[in-house]
């Protein structure tokens, strides 16, 4: 018997993968808003989020949370991590019990500073979670592209069934039980590509960005062990890999939101021209708050702090890494 997907969130990412499991499974999409919604089941398109990409017939959307998940085996929730809690909490009424949770968040709650498995674990306890992360940019995918990535669940029986939900031609799933690696790599490389886009929109060389990716790298794995992640976890699809798609392709909402910082612009005008969420101005502070609990460095992270909360520039946050003491390669800096 098919899995039944109920998924929250009709966001480029959240409706992609919608495409992907209604071509192996039953699938309805959530949409905050109704004429997205009637869209999807009219034009079979969401123009706002995937322009000019045709979504499947099969695939079903409503702007109603409970016709989403009462009849679902799977939920997946595609919301912004600020928004994340809420959904779980409405979603909470209508689920079924012990249906798998499965996350596509890449950003931490603020305040609290969990992981969405975190929040979906508070909220719905008795629910098998995870998350579905890596290299994966929504418009490739839509475009045909290869790619790959990694479903992140303790439970390895759930994750192998989940694993053909998603799977579909040229899209390839892995399993991972490394779920607090799988995320934080997730979580962790939106800061590491406002950096990188800041170099991109200043115009830096090559060399200086493939050492802000190295670095950041180093950074990330830093903090993400001593979070109790796995260090092969962030040399795979949602450590390096993502970090690599994030921080290079112009696709990328954070990466974007730096290169306009490296251009002068003011952060505030450029949010108000994206209509979709970039975590990594979020997740800065929550990372930096991370890292001191953690005692760890993480000095790029740090820059990229400074330029979002504190008002500082680009070519600040690059004149203050270049500042470091290089000491060896496995130490901050």
């Amino acid at each position: 018997m098919k899995l039944r997907v109920g998924l929250l969130g009709a966001g480029s990412w959240g409706t992609t993968v919608a495409c992907l499991a209604s071509r192996n499974a039953p699938t309805t999409v959530w949409a905050r808003r109704l004429e997205v919604a009637e869209e999807i089941n009219r034009q079979h398109t969401n123009e706002t989020y995937l322009p000019g990409f045709p979504l499947p017939q099969a695939l079903k959307a409503t702007d109603s949370i409970e016709e989403t998940v009462r009849n679902a085996d799977l939920v997946v929730v595609g919301v912004p991590s600020q928004g994340f809690r809420a959904s779980c909490e409405e979603l909470k009424k209508y689920i079924r019990p012990w249906v798998p949770v499965l996350s596509l968040s890449k950003g931490l709650e603020q305040g609290t500073l969990l992981r969405m498995t975190e929040v979906i674990e508070e909220t719905l306890p008795g629910h098998p979670m995870g998350v579905l992360t890596g290299p994966n940019l929504a418009k490739e995918i839509m475009s045909g592209f290869a790619a790959a990535s990694v479903i992140g669940m303790s439970d390895q029986t759930i994750a192998v069934e989940l694993q053909r939900v998603f799977r579909s031609g040229l899209f390839r799933v892995y399993t991972n039980d490394d779920v607090v690696g799988c995320e934080l790599g997730g979580a962790l490389k939106n800061v590491i590509a406002i950096a990188a886009g800041m170099g991109v929109g200043m115009g830096v060389g090559q060399n200086t960005l493939s050492a802000v990716l190295t670095r950041g790298l180093a950074e990330l794995t830093r903090l993400g062990v001593a979070m109790g992640g796995k260090p092969e976890t962030f040399a795979g699809l949602a450590g390096m890999g993502d970090l690599i798609a994030t921080c290079t392709s112009p696709q990328s909402r954070n990466r974007h939101v730096g290169e306009e910082l490296g251009k002068g612009r003011r952060l505030d005008e450029i949010i108000e021209e994206m209509n979709e969420v970039a975590e990594g101005v979020k997740s800065s502070k929550s990372v930096m708050e991370l890292g001191k609990r953690h005692n760890v460095e993480m000095p790029i992270a740090h820059e990229v702090y400074r330029v979002v909360h504190q008002g500082s520039s680009a070519p600040d946050a690059y004149r203050g890494l270049t500042r470091r003491a290089a000491g060896t390669e496995q130490e901050p800096g």
